[in-house]
């Protein structure tokens, strides 16, 4: 009887279980959570439980979708979708989370995502920013209406899809093979953890805040938020100590003392010394106005200087707070640390040095500006361009660290160096001469890296700096294109751009004295770089006679003799065993380096050739050095008089 009534009691229980949970929600505050998309694309966010207001919806840059969380609701989840198609019923796909192809969600979305996981109760919240099941975009979780008792909330802001290594990338984020509790044999644990420091390593909310706590879900947030009130308290209001207050201004006119000798009255009988005492004291004040003068002049300017120069910095570096889509951002200490205080130096730029480092697992290079300024466009450029593109024939730009004067751009290091090394064959380079199937591979390299950029990009990037130099190699020989800080974007209903001149004497085009330029600029210092590595010697080289001092000028006679054998490598015997591919390539070369830019071809054509779908053009104009402004290929309507340098900014 005891059991039955024990049973029918645990029965009357269950039944009436979720009128208490409604009950105590009811008691509890409601919670708002505001997904605000900040990326520079639209993504597709989806949010459990539906009852919250979730399922999902579509959420472009900019867009702000609220939910209203009532207490009481356990198990809620936040994620971002990338690269959906929806149809209009709300079926589709994406490349993450898909949901079984709808757009509103009533369970979980397939990995990799990156999950914003709460809990609301009657009294307290809990939070956080669950990996395990892979990283799809960045995100932040933060409380909006804080409490004393408070958590700051969950950050995981670096763009890590773009960085994950190939053995987990898959498309629309980076697969998490740590999945479950246990990360004890994982492979990526480093990894995971480097990345999203703050995330857990199980699946269990574990940041707390008051019941009725508001938040927000930020994709893509700034790299680094405002600084914490903690940090902003005002100055206390105490008198300072005395060494604290200024002593008083110097005045003209001070009381003598009663033992000092009265001063001689003006008239005729005032003695000479007297005069003399008084003009010394008259010459004494005015040279005391004089020098409080100066310096307070002095000291109002330094400080001035001082003031504009803090603020610039300030400015430079909430510049890139605002970037959507950047590289991750390092602190100048984590870059001390990882290079060892700069010690190992791998060479030096027109900008600044480049030192080897150690971040985690990875092997980096790290370019550090000489000077606050020297290159401050460049810098600027490089992180906004290349910072938002990737392929694989492009050095893949890690990070940056834009903090006071200090500026450092992050990479990939390549660790047989740069293309010069190999083909001027320089002093450090004992190797011997690479072979032709090797300066192959490199060409067609550069050429599909050039190609990405004019052809692949929202807008046409034109280099304007390709010189084997900025031509980086890894260990398998495999060319990526470097160094973007004199690179142009070009709209694409826009035929030419005007600009200052930039780049290296020896690999600019002819179309430069006009200031007027194409991405078929790149096209002609590519032809030169082509001549370079199959002759493997400078442009322009001042030890060699003076007629063969420069290569392209040799070129143009060589052609009309038919002597173009003349110009392989004659120090490599491999080379000399494939002239007439090696020929071959040269007539590629000298279609890019047409004087007429229109003639010259795309290098999407230029990567057709290399790889055996068509023939480059035999029609070709074998004058490669231009002596006059006739034949550029340029609108003659432009004015050139004013060159004007446009703002340079990342592709969206």
């Amino acid at each position: 009887m005891q059991t039955q009534m024990r049973v029918t009691s645990a029965s009357w229980g269950l039944n009436f279980l979720p009128l208490l949970l409604l009950l105590l929600a009811a008691t509890g505050e409601a919670t708002t959570i505001n997904i605000t998309n900040r990326c520079s694309y639209t993504v597709w966010p989806a949010a459990l439980p539906v009852g919250v207001g979730g399922g999902g919806r579509e959420l472009k840059s900019g867009q702000v979708w609220t939910l209203d969380v009532p207490a009481g609701t356990y198990s809620g989840r936040i994620w971002a979708r990338t690269g959906c198609s929806f149809s209009s019923n709300g079926k589709g796909s994406c490349q993450t989370g898909d949901c079984g192809g709808a757009l509103a969600c009533n369970v979980s979305g397939k990995p990799p995502n990156t999950l914003a996981k709460f809990s609301t109760g009657t009294t307290q919240d809990f939070i956080d920013i669950s990996v395990l099941d892979g990283f799809n975009v960045p995100m932040d979780f933060l409380p909006v209406k804080g409490k004393k008792q408070c958590s700051t909330g969950m950050r995981c802001a670096a763009d890590i899809t773009s960085q994950c290594p190939k053995e987990i990338k898959v498309p629309g984020g980076c697969n998490n093979t740590c999945t479950g509790i246990g990360y004890s044999n994982c492979a990526h644990l480093s990894f995971f953890k480097r990345m999203c420091p703050e995330a857990p390593e199980d699946d269990v909310p574990t940041h707390a805040c008051p019941a009725g706590t508001n938040y927000q879900v930020i994709f893509c947030p700034p790299i680094n938020l405002a600084i914490p009130p903690a940090a902003m308290s005002p100055a206390p209001t105490s008198i300072p100590p005395a060494a604290m207050i200024p002593a008083p201004t110097p005045t003209l006119e001070t009381t003598p003392s009663p033992s000092s000798p009265p001063i001689a009255p003006i008239g005729p009988r005032r003695t000479k010394a007297g005069v003399t005492s008084r003009v010394v004291a008259i010459l004494a004040s005015v040279g005391s106005i004089i020098t409080v003068t100066v310096l307070s002049t002095a000291s109002f300017y330094i400080c001035r200087g001082r003031a504009r120069r803090k603020h610039q910095e300030m400015e430079e570096e909430e510049e890139f707070e605002v970037l959507q889509g950047t590289p991750m951002r390092f602190t100048f200490q984590q870059l001390k640390v990882a290079t060892e205080q700069f010690t190992d130096k791998l060479g030096e730029g027109g900008f600044g040095s480049v030192f080897k480092g150690q971040f985690g697992e990875d092997s980096i290079a790290v370019k550090r500006l000489d000077r606050a300024g020297q290159g401050k466009r460049e810098f600027s450029a490089e992180v906004q361009t290349i910072g938002s593109i990737h392929h694989i024939n492009l050095v893949r730009l890690i990070g940056f660290c834009a903090e006071k004067s200090h500026r450092l751009l992050v990479y990939e290091y390549m660790p047989k160096g740069s293309l010069d090394r190999w083909i001027y064959r320089r002093h450090d380079n004992n190797a011997p001469p690479l072979e032709w199937s090797t300066r192959c591979k490199i060409i067609t390299h550069i050429a599909k890296g050039l190609s990405y950029l004019h052809e692949e990009c929202t807008k046409r990037i034109a280099h304007l700096d390709v010189k084997p130099q900025n031509i980086l190699l890894d260990d398998n020989f495999n060319a990526k294109i470097s160094d973007f800080g004199l690179c142009k974007l070009i709209e694409r209903d826009i035929s030419q751009v005007v600009t200052r001149m930039r780049g290296t004497p020896g690999y600019l085009a002819p179309e430069w004295l006009t200031s007027q330029i194409t991405e078929k600029a790149d096209v002609y210092s590519f032809g030169v770089v082509v001549m370079e590595v199959v002759s493997g010697r400078k442009n322009i080289d001042t030890s060699q006679p003076e007629e063969s001092i420069h290569l392209i000028t040799l070129l143009e006679e060589k052609v009309k003799s038919d002597q173009l054998v003349d110009l392989i490598d004659s120090k490599s015997s491999n080379m000399q065993a494939h002239k007439q591919e090696i020929i071959q390539m040269m007539k590629l070369a000298m279609w890019c380096l047409q004087i007429d830019c229109k003639k010259r071809p795309k290098m999407s054509e230029v990567v057709k050739v290399l790889v055996g779908t068509m023939s480059a053009d035999a029609n070709i104009d074998h004058n490669f050095v231009a002596t006059s402004a006739e034949n550029f290929g340029i609108a003659e309507n432009m004015n050139s008089a004013v060159p004007l340098a446009s703002e340079v900014s990342g592709p969206r």
